[in-house]
């Protein structure tokens, strides 16, 4: 951290705490150069980044507009309310390792099919088909196609 009196790069904190619940921390530091001493406060910047859409325009990251395409695909399918936030917190999570500002609407589409087809593949292919705008049939069969090429169903046990 720059010293903000002399603008020299080494400080060395001498003191660290929480400050109200616990999201920020407070900071003594001193200037190993001119030793003035300063306090800075540190804060995850948990931001999620703006989306570029396909036109070019850049929106604010929608949560709830994510959450609600989510939940149409996975309408009258047997996910919990928890396990369909799981799924949500996944998607966040990985949204904010990315560390990017911005990410086009495509990455953003992928990581949610990506996380869909995880958990119900029926859920996938209905997200699939309004994200990447399936025109007939033949786009569907080829989805479901590819999805048993890549998961055999194993036959079911007898009882």
């Amino acid at each position: 951290m720059f010293c903000p009196f002399c603008q020299a790069q080494d400080t060395k904190v001498i003191d660290s705490r929480l400050v109200g619940d616990g999201s920020q921390i407070r900071r003594r530091r001193e200037c190993e150069v001119c030793h003035a001493r300063f306090t800075t406060f540190e804060t995850a910047d948990l931001a999620l980044p703006k989306i570029i859409k396909s036109d070019g325009e850049r929106q604010p990251f929608n949560g709830i507009k994510l959450k609600g395409g989510m939940l149409r695909a996975l309408e009258k399918r047997p996910l919990s309310v928890e396990e369909v936030d799981v799924v949500f917190g996944s998607i966040l999570a990985e949204i904010r390792q990315l560390g990017e500002r911005e990410i086009a609407s495509r990455q953003l589409g992928e990581i949610v099919m990506r996380n869909l087809k995880r958990v119900d593949q029926v859920a996938y292919v209905r997200f699939a088909s309004v994200y990447r705008d399936f025109q007939d049939i033949k786009e569907f069969t080829e989805e479901i196609s590819s999805l048993s090429k890549e998961k055999p169903n194993t036959p079911k046990q007898k009882e």
